[in-house]
């Protein structure tokens, strides 16, 4: 089965704090996926504005025949408006319903995953998963330290495949928390489990050899 790459980053927003971002976003580091990334955008915009208008003219000749607003009025006055008007009154209602809820939800589907990981000394873990379409905010949850009893990597079958995947143990739950469901493969390969650099041990000096001039009296 076909899978999009995933990108990891790493950020230090402070000395005591790691955010570990997976992605399957296509990084906007060249001219050329900037351009596709605007074109897409313009792509949804155009969609959606066009649902939306063939949404109104439908309903205006159906169901709000009288019921009609003045900004309704002005919208479908345009040149966008009279070609919606038009498609709608050459189309039946059972196919624009269906249509224009496919296309929407097509326009405000994410087009991509990002799970993220943010780890905060002395404190706990945050992680956040985004949301399947943009009308919903990310789901987030704080994990304080007091409350993790263990961390360990764990692996799992998924028809002939073994996927490795990190997870927490909560006290007092009976499932542990699984950091990073969807792109856990590249994340455990690809994550450093050492996000703060350790203390450099302190050398005791060793004592200086014993010279012939030492004992000299």
């Amino acid at each position: 089965m076909f899978a999009p790459s995933t990108h990891l980053t790493t950020r230090r927003p402070s000395p005591t704090t790691v955010l570990y971002t997976a992605s399957t976003a296509r990084p906007l580091k060249t001219l050329a996926s900037r351009l596709l990334f605007l074109l897409t955008l313009l792509v949804r915009l155009v969609l959606g504005i066009s649902v939306l208008l063939l949404a109104l003219a439908k309903a205006r000749q159906t169901i709000r025949k009288n019921d009609v607003y003045e900004w309704e009025d002005a919208v479908l006055a345009t040149r966008a408006g009279g070609w919606a008007m038009r498609l709608a009154s050459r189309l039946d209602a059972r196919v624009v319903v269906p249509a224009c809820l496919g296309v929407g939800y097509a326009v405000l589907r994410r087009g991509y995953t990002e799970e993220s990981l943010l780890v905060l000394r002395g404190l706990g873990i945050q992680t956040a998963s985004s949301s399947s379409t943009y009308l919903s905010t990310a789901t987030t949850r704080f994990i304080p330290t007091t409350l993790i009893q263990d961390i360990f990597i764990h692996e799992a079958f998924r028809g002939f495949e073994v996927r490795f995947y990190l997870a927490v143990v909560v006290e007092g739950e009976a499932e542990v928390v699984v950091v990073f469901p969807v792109r856990v493969i590249f994340v455990l390969l690809s994550i450093n489990f050492a996000p703060f650099p350790p203390r450099p041990p302190q050398r005791t000096p060793r004592p200086r050899p014993l010279l012939a001039s030492d004992l000299a009296w």
